[in-house]
């Protein structure tokens, strides 16, 4: 048996690294500030899952997660299913704890699986250095087509694919896509639907909704703080 086939299916959080990932640069779109959408798909397969809720706490960013159920055996969704069994969370919050610490086991993923291709060495025989590459085995196209059916041609969305384009819209990823999406007002206008979370079963909604929030909210405190620095 191969090591790809005795990975769990693949979760929604390497989805969206994967349609960060630019197989032509060889390096992830939004670098720097991946931790809040990275956290944002976790908080909502586990929704989609129903392996949390969320409460009646008012304004989207303001909303506490709830841990429920046994929670899931996937590595990649049980750590925070288990920081919220422990203490229910506000979304910015929650995302801000768990985020950080998804990139690195989240790409690891990817390249077990055959879907980026990693190459270590050294510049000046010295500094280490990290070369990405597509993997060839065509997942991210396939797992771009249907998003770029919703967002350009206004199909309607599974779950999974309006989760993903919700997220890249509220982190500000989606423009930084244009070469896979191209950039629109429509697009724009799109994406922001998307991220209300109107569009499936009321509970996963809600957390998308909360999701979105906490990571729009997250990426326009990061852009303030670039700009301030200039």
């Amino acid at each position: 048996m191969s090591r790809v086939t005795d990975l769990p299916e693949p979760t929604m959080v390497e989805d969206l690294l994967l349609l960060l990932f630019d197989p032509q640069r060889g390096s992830i779109r939004g670098e720097g500030r991946l931790h809040f959408p990275l956290g944002g798909a976790v908080l909502s397969q586990l929704a989609l899952e129903e392996h949390v809720e969320i409460d009646d706490g008012g304004a989207w960013k303001g909303a506490r997660v709830i841990a429920t159920g046994s929670g899931p055996e996937d590595p990649l969704l049980r750590e925070m299913w288990q920081r919220l069994e422990a203490k229910p969370l506000k979304a910015q919050s929650l995302l801000a704890a768990a985020g950080p610490r998804l990139r690195g086991p989240v790409l690891d993923r990817l390249v077990e699986r055959g879907d980026i291709r990693r190459e270590r060495g050294r510049w000046l025989r010295i500094f280490p250095t990290t070369h990405l590459s597509d993997g060839g085995t065509g997942r991210r196209a396939q797992v771009l087509e249907p998003l770029q059916g919703v967002l350009l041609g206004g199909v309607e969305p599974r779950p999974r694919d309006a989760i993903l384009s919700a997220l890249l819209s509220a982190s500000g990823n989606l423009y930084l896509m244009r070469d896979d999406i191209p950039w629109s007002g429509d697009v724009q206008r799109r994406g922001r639907e998307l991220e209300k979370g109107d569009w499936g079963a009321r509970e996963v909604s809600r957390a998308v909704a909360a999701a979105a929030a906490a990571v729009s909210v997250a990426a326009v405190a990061s852009t303030a703080a670039i700009v301030s620095t200039q």
